[in-house]
């Protein structure tokens, strides 16, 4: 089963007139073309102020993107997790202090409290 799929891979590449070389050639100048362009080209290419408004909650956005699975799902099922009340208590924490250790602190002592009153 796997050979013809790779045999029909094959054909369907060839038909496009693409090989290898050619798949590395393209993800090269996409990856050139969304990246690299701007480190090339510098201040000469400014964003809209817009665009850079946007783009200032990348990050965050792949930080929640990256957490928010493991806090809400469990075996692909949404259900009651203690990181995610850890996660609550980290934000209430950082809103109120300013001091860098006290949410680190008090989620790991939520999260270690939980996982000890709720084993499994």
């Amino acid at each position: 089963m796997r050979a013809a799929k790779e045999r029909e891979y094959g054909r369907s590449t060839r038909r496009l007139g693409l090989g290898l070389s050619s798949h590395f050639l393209l993800l090269f100048w996409a990856t050139w073309l969304t990246r690299g362009a701007f480190l090339l080209f510098g201040e000469k290419v400014r964003l809209p102020q817009s665009v850079q408004m946007w783009l200032r909650y990348a990050p965050a956005a792949a930080l929640g993107a990256l957490v928010a699975p493991d806090l809400f799902l469990a075996g692909g099922e949404v259900a009651f997790k203690p990181e995610l009340v850890a996660a609550v208590v980290v934000m209430v924490s950082a809103a109120f202090w300013r001091n860098p250790w006290a949410p680190f602190a008090l989620g790991m002592l939520t999260l270690v409290a939980l996982q000890n009153a709720f084993p499994g």
